[in-house]
């Protein structure tokens, strides 16, 4: 079943504004591959064919519609954006749509699908993003002062990376009470002690 009365329902609750602009959307990328199939992914419409292909999403205020490997769809007069840069807009490949006259010409949505459609029949990948390393948080005296108290915990968290001393940082300064605060400032000295990560009790054996 190539359409899903799931994505139906979604446009049908969408604002007035956005509906028009969802449906139009949705037609230009069945137009475009037929053999395209809809679902509905983290809350939002989502077509694929052999894989992810697009995707729409309904806002108070915007639509924004995506391509999963929009990094690799030739877009000689730039209408497709990095939403997730430093500096996107977090609006989707297409910008902050608000009406119709806010989109490409209907031929331009339809040569990005079919070039969407050619990168799964050949199963391009996606090339990864490089994260950046995580910087340490700033320790409070009182975490710091109690790890120093049992060698074998300071010793551990000295050897976490960044982002494992973070785990427990934050963990233990999230407490809303100072009671709770201090209950787990002593698992985690525990923990620590022990040579375990905040998250131990869910890392594969």
């Amino acid at each position: 079943m190539s359409r899903d009365p799931r994505v139906d329902e979604y446009i049908s609750k969408a604002a007035p504004f956005a509906q028009p602009i969802l449906d139009h959307l949705r037609e230009l990328v069945h137009k475009a591959n037929p053999d395209i199939t809809e679902t509905i992914k983290w809350g939002m419409p989502s077509f694929e064919y052999k894989g992810p292909c697009c995707g729409m999403a309904s806002f108070k205020q915007h639509v924004a519609f995506s391509f999963w490997k929009y990094e690799l769809i030739k877009d000689p007069k730039k209408h497709l954006q990095d939403y997730a840069a430093k500096g996107g807009s977090g609006m989707g490949n297409l910008g902050r749509i608000a009406s119709l006259n806010d989109l490409p010409p209907d031929k331009v949505i339809i040569d990005f699908v079919k070039q969407a459609k050619k990168l799964n029949d050949e199963g391009v990948k996606v090339r990864q993003r490089e994260k950046e390393p995580a910087k340490a948080l700033a320790v409070p005296a009182y975490f710091l002062k109690a790890i120093k108290a049992n060698k074998k915990a300071h010793k551990t968290f000295v050897e976490f990376s960044p982002s494992q001393k973070n785990e427990y940082i934050e963990w233990v300064t999230s407490a809303k009470t100072e009671k709770t605060r201090e209950q787990r400032l002593a698992t985690a000295v525990e923990w620590m002690s022990e040579g375990k990560r905040r998250h131990w009790k869910y890392e594969k054996k």
